[in-house]
C-alpha cells in the first residue's frame, strides 16, 4: 500500500556573518524615563534547513553575536543647570549605561518562496541567551552637587547600581526577506525584538527593583553561503 509524502525532506546547511544596529531599554520598575540606547551588533549565523512541509520551509537557524545594549535615561526637569556638568555647559544633560554581551538565539523558522534562486519571505521565533562581557557609563552629571530644581525622575539608584545578574535569558523574534543566488549566497534582511525574561539587578522584596528586564529591537542584515545542499534538481 502506498503512502502519501507530506514533507519534502532537506539537508542544506548554510554558514555566515550578520551585523545590525539595536535599539535597547531596560523596563524598570519603579518605572525610569528612558530614550531608546543605540549600539551596534554582530556574529556568525548557522542555518539548517530540514524539511518543506506543503510551501512552507522549515528551519533552525542558531547565532553568536557580540550585541552592544544598555539604556539612555531621558532627563528632564534640570535644564540650564550648569553645576551638574561635568565638562560642557551647553550640552544637555545625559546619562546611559552600554552594555556588552554574547547572545546566542535559536530559532525555529518557516520560510516562503524561492529556495536557490529568486525571493523569500521568513517569520522565525525561539529562545535567547546572553553572558554579559562588560558595561560602560557615559554621562555629565556631577556628582555632589545639589540641583536647583527637581528632576522629573527621582528614581536614580540604578546610575551607581553595578549589573549584577551577568546571565540574560529570554524571547525573541523577527520576520525578514531573503534573496537567493546559485554559486553567490543568501542575503538576508530583518527586523527582529527581543523581550527579556531576566533581570540585570536583584528581584527580590528587599532589592530596589522590582523589575528590570531588556527591550530591544534589531535591524540585522545576513550573508550566507551553503556548506551542504539537497540533491535535488526540482529545488527552485
Amino acid at each position: 500500500m502506498a503512502k502519501a509524502q507530506v514533507g519534502e525532506y532537506r539537508t542544506d546547511f548554510a554558514v555566515g556573518v550578520n551585523g545590525g544596529y539595536m535599539l535597547s531599554k531596560v523596563s524598570f520598575t519603579p518605572d525610569v524615563p528612558q530614550n531608546m540606547l543605540g549600539g551596534m551588533t554582530a556574529g556568525l549565523t548557522f542555518r539548517y534547513n530540514c524539511e518543506k512541509y506543503f510551501k512552507s520551509l522549515c528551519a533552525i537557524v542558531a547565532e553568536v553575536n557580540i550585541a552592544q545594549t544598555g539604556w539612555k535615561e531621558k532627563i528632564e526637569g534640570m535644564e540650564n543647570q550648569p553645576l551638574y556638568y561635568a565638562d560642557d555647559p551647553d550640552n544637555a544633560l545625559h546619562y546611559e549605561r552600554k552594555i556588552t554581551y554574547l547572545q546566542i538565539p535559536i530559532f525555529a523558522r518557516l520560510g516562503w518562496g524561492r529556495e536557490r534562486k529568486g525571493l523569500q519571505g521568513f517569520f522565525q521565533v525561539g529562545p535567547q541567551i546572553a553572558f554579559m562581557l562588560s558595561e560602560k557609563t557615559t554621562t555629565n552629571l556631577v556628582p555632589g552637587y545639589a540641583p536647583t530644581e527637581a528632576r522629573a525622575s527621582n528614581i536614580v539608584n540604578q546610575e551607581t547600581m553595578p549589573v549584577e545578574k551577568k546571565f540574560d535569558y529570554g524571547i525573541a523574534g523577527g520576520a525578514g526577506i531573503e534573496f537567493s543566488m546559485p554559486k553567490v549566497g543568501h542575503f538576508l534582511l530583518e527586523g527582529r525584538y527581543y523581550y527579556g525574561l531576566g533581570n540585570i539587578f536583584g528581584n527580590s522584596k528587599s532589592d530596589y527593583f522590582g523589575k528590570s528586564n531588556f527591550g530591544q529591537i534589531v535591524i540585522k542584515a545576513t550573508y550566507l553561503f551553503d556548506i551542504v545542499k539537497t540533491k535535488n534538481d526540482k529545488i527552485k
